[in-house]
């Protein structure tokens, strides 16, 4: 008898002990595992660079606001000029801002056809205000995005394409706005594609890197996509019995209950 309730006693200790099996890895931030190695820099925001498809909204102003008339896409459509530029092969413009063309360009106003592929938005800003010395005085250009878009996957409670208004994203800020990862997420591992000189590239984030601020991936870039692979745990459950933690728990507590029982009848 002795041996039988030793016996119940350690496979109850030992079923709760493996159903609540403590998760690893859940403190952003937490270790100082430098994962990023040479990389690890200054997170220095830049800027997203341009791409094709990239919708912008971009603003002239100047001391003469009737010199810069011209150069604005809104006051020209007022001017009654907006068919003739929408529907104009040749202008990449629709009524809510320039758009890149897949082949790099927008076409501005007066400016004409303007290469901006790969330039960031504070570059493109100085290269227009440059071209623009040549008609006015004093030109100031104000640059915004109107589509930064970021696509997040996998183990998060809400995967999705999300907009921002704000191009200035931090990937925190990005996972945030899919409303976090999931407690079965890895996030030892998080891939980054990103689009860099013409080709996808993949690279891997430990979100518990204490130098996660400093990773040139902190800021996110227009059409990253995030990946969020389920932890190992994830995927055992996932080919297992998923009544499997359920069935540890009703086994420990009819242990228990029986070990009970024997004590009491002792």
């Amino acid at each position: 008898m002795k041996k039988l309730k030793s016996l119940i006693v350690i496979g109850a200790v030992f079923t709760t002990l493996f159903s609540c099996k403590p998760k690893e890895n859940m403190v952003y931030m937490e270790n100082n595992v430098s994962t990023m190695d040479q990389e690890v820099k200054n997170a220095v925001f830049q800027g997203t660079h341009l791409q094709a498809g990239d919708l912008l909204d971009i603003k002239v102003t100047a001391f003469d606001e009737y010199a810069v008339r011209p150069f604005n896409l809104h006051s020209m459509n007022q001017a009654g000029n907006t068919n003739e530029m929408i529907q104009s092969p040749a202008a990449q413009t629709i009524p809510d801002g320039y758009l890149v063309s897949n082949e790099g360009y927008l076409i501005f106003p007066v400016l004409g056809k303007i290469y901006v592929q790969n330039l960031t938005m504070s570059e493109l800003r100085a290269d227009l205000e440059k071209r623009l010395l040549e008609y006015l005085s004093d030109p100031m250009v104000s640059i915004r995005q109107l589509n930064f878009n970021i696509t997040v996957l996998g183990e998060v409670k809400n995967p999705g394409r999300y907009t921002s208004a704000n191009d200035k994203v931090t990937i925190f800020q990005a996972l945030g706005m899919a409303g976090d990862l999931t407690p079965g997420g890895e996030r030892t591992k998080i891939k980054l594609l990103r689009h860099e000189n013409g080709i996808d590239q993949t690279h891997l984030i430990n979100l518990t890197d204490k130098n996660m601020t400093s990773s040139p991936y902190y800021y996110m870039q227009q059409n990253d996509v995030l990946y969020v692979e389920p932890d190992r745990n994830s995927q055992i459950a996932a080919n297992s019995n998923p009544n499997r933690n359920l069935w540890f728990q009703i086994g420990g507590a009819a242990l228990g209950v029986l070990s009970l029982i024997i004590g009491l009848t002792r």
